[in-house]
């Protein structure tokens, strides 16, 4: 996995398109694991300016950013970023990419499975009942839905794991939000005995269409966030009007750094 990678802040994000992420990722589930690497997942994260600001003030999040095999540049933000910094990232790699693409991939060949933690039984439900349609030649080796709070007890935690393993998933994918699910992978990494872990939050959301995508014209113009804000603006205005204007200032304290050596 020899990817190219840019500073973004000090982070160190994927510089590739969609494409080539999803064959990345998707030649590294294929691919049989060295004994040495067994029991040790491969996973990514996504970036945004969000997630940024958020890890600003919790190191362990921090942490787990920093240790994701992928980091992708999931949010417009993060574009804008690499074009003031003079980088090279002109589009984004979002968790959706990332799962129909690799989806698709797995489809194509068969002989995969699948194990989805997070979100609630009725959205889980939805998931298999979907998968076995759009998916049939991945199985769906086990569903999970943790409780809903913000710090799980040892023996919640055993529960998941025993779970997991005990279904031996190809791919777990994780949607339990920023930043506990990041977090989690990055706890759990080297227990988990998954090839490949992949912190996608609301996608599990919008594969089963309780929260629509903004219309392809608003994610080709960068402002997917925008009917999104205005579908859940509680929850979002923080991202949009606190958080976005504060990474920026970081990373235009970084370009200033740069100019004056």
């Amino acid at each position: 996995m020899n990817w190219p990678v840019e500073d973004i802040a000090g982070y160190k994000v994927c510089a590739i398109a969609p494409a080539a992420c999803v064959a990345d990722v998707t030649t590294w589930i294929r691919a049989k694991r060295p004994e040495e690497l067994v029991g040790c997942c491969r996973w990514l994260a996504c970036m945004n300016p969000h997630s940024y600001v958020v890890a600003m003030q919790d190191a362990s999040f921090s942490n787990a950013l920093h240790a994701a095999d992928w980091l992708i540049p999931d949010g417009i933000g993060v574009v804008l970023a690499s074009k003031i910094l003079g980088g090279r990232i002109r589009e984004r790699v979002t968790g959706s990419d990332i799962f129909w693409g690799v989806m698709n991939e797995l489809n194509k060949s068969g002989g995969f499975s699948v194990f989805f933690l997070g979100s609630t039984e009725g959205t889980l439900t939805e998931i298999r009942e979907r998968m076995a349609v759009d998916y049939p030649n991945v199985r769906v080796a086990g569903t999970y839905s943790p409780p809903f709070k913000p710090i799980y007890t040892p023996d919640e935690l055993n529960q998941m794991m025993r779970a997991i393993n005990a279904a031996a998933p190809d791919v777990l994918w994780v949607g339990m939000t920023a930043p506990k699910q990041e977090k989690w992978i990055y706890e759990h990494r080297i227990s988990l005995d998954v090839k490949f872990a992949g912190a996608i939050g609301a996608v599990f959301d919008f594969y089963t269409g309780r929260v629509k995508r903004s219309h392809p014209v608003f994610q080709r113009m960068g402002l997917e966030w925008l009917p999104r804000l205005l579908q859940q603006p509680t929850r979002l205005w923080q991202r949009v009007f606190l958080s976005a204007p504060i990474f920026l200032w970081q990373v235009i304290k970084v370009r200033l750094k740069q100019n004056s050596n």
